[in-house]
């Protein structure tokens, strides 16, 4: 299963007990995912989902907040693409314009029924209520990339009033969405991992937010050590291009004038840089003199190159 799958699957385990929350999570459904078709001149709902277990929360919590009669049919539409998907329909003797009333999506204006392209702010009016409605619309639209690949949080919005409202929503939460215009269709996306993180603890996907908090201490982990191996590296190749370099500043001036033109201390330096061409500093320095330091080494090895730069 995907990550989006796996969050989706522990978030359709969690049913409210709070009829405001309910009633914010159904309204997140409805305005992510439902049509409302006309049949005999009566409304009726229908919501398309790609999950079975979201298809089954969103059921029970029509039938826990409007009662049995409003229970919505569940049923497997015929493929057009490869995506499984389920419908959940409320039909119009199901009390389908009741529930869109409460919900506010449907209003009364002027005597006409009006579709409102957000959600009611009376349904969304506390904390408890925002954090559920999220959960609908993330269930209804959403996604997440598997953090071992990419860092990803998308919902997809049909036009750009629904997209910002939803940034607003998300937002209010101390985050930092964006809108992303792709083929008329406006997403909704975090790319910071810290805020997904955060996220998934404000929808309650406490099980997928601890598998990505896991994922993302691993990935650290392993790029501090390739940031280690890419320094050790970087020293070893310095060392070597530089103990190559003395090696040829030598041979520059045993080919010259001989290396019996050298002051004795750096004479023997120099034999033993081309004796032992493999050490560092440090080690080199012993092979000396075991009191020579590393700097000291350094300063006759300088002289040595500035010598072999007059020739």
């Amino acid at each position: 299963m995907s990550f989006t799958s796996d969050t989706k699957l522990e978030l359709s385990k969690i049913v409210p007990d709070k009829k405001c929350c309910q009633l914010a999570e159904i309204a997140g459904f409805l305005r992510f995912a439902a049509s409302f078709p006309v049949s005999g001149g009566k409304l009726g709902i229908r919501v398309v989902l790609d999950s079975p277990a979201s298809a089954r929360l969103f059921y029970s919590l029509v039938k826990s907040y409007f009662g049995s009669k409003s229970a919505p049919s569940i049923g497997e539409p015929k493929a057009i693409t490869k995506e499984k998907t389920y419908n959940v329909t409320i039909s119009s003797d199901m009390n389908a314009t009741q529930i869109l009333r409460e919900v506010g999506i449907l209003t009364v204006k002027e005597g006409y029924n009006v579709f409102d392209d957000w959600i009611s702010p009376s349904v969304i009016k506390k904390r408890c209520d925002k954090k559920a409605v999220l959960r609908g619309i993330f269930l209804s639209s959403g996604t997440i990339a598997d953090p071992a690949r990419t860092y990803y949080f998308g919902v997809s919005c049909p036009n750009m009033e629904r997209a910002k409202e939803l940034v607003k929503l998300i937002n209010s939460f101390g985050l930092k969405a964006k809108i992303a215009d792709r083929n008329s269709r406006y997403i909704v996306y975090i790319k910071d991992r810290e805020q997904i993180s955060d996220l998934l603890n404000i929808l309650g996907a406490s099980g997928q937010y601890f598998k990505f908090q896991n994922v993302m201490i691993t990935k650290d982990l392993k790029n501090r050590a390739n940031r280690g191996m890419n320094c050790n590296a970087a020293n070893l190749d310095k060392s070597v291009n530089a103990a190559q370099k003395l090696i040829s500043d030598i041979k520059l001036i045993e080919e010259k004038r001989g290396l019996d033109i050298l002051p004795e201390r750096l004479y023997i330096t120099a034999q033993k840089r081309m004796e032992f061409p493999e050490l560092g500093l440090s080690e080199l320095a012993k092979e000396i003199d075991p009191d020579l330091s590393k700097s000291g080494l350094n300063h006759r090895l300088k002289k040595i190159s500035e010598i072999a730069a007059k020739l």
